[in-house]
């Protein structure tokens, strides 16, 4: 994988990694239709490294029911 830009995920602040977060969210759509290869492959490997630190650090996170497949159905 190619190396990440930025601090590590590991490094960063919770405040820092949701910041970190919503901008790499914010810009995927425009990395996916109009980057290089590399710059989307670049983009998958920190979006990885971030949402992986964040689910490390919030095991317990709360779930919207209706983001189940089930609790999509019981309505």
């Amino acid at each position: 994988m190619p190396e990440s830009t930025g601090p590590k995920a590991t490094e960063l602040s919770d405040d820092d990694l949701l910041s970190e977060l919503a901008q790499l969210h914010q810009t995927r759509h425009s990395t996916f239709l109009h980057a290089s290869e590399q710059a989307l492959t670049a983009h998958s490997h920190r979006q990885q490294e971030l949402e992986q630190e964040y689910l490390l650090r919030n095991p317990e996170r709360d779930i919207d029911e209706q983001r189940l497949r089930e609790g999509a159905r019981d309505r």
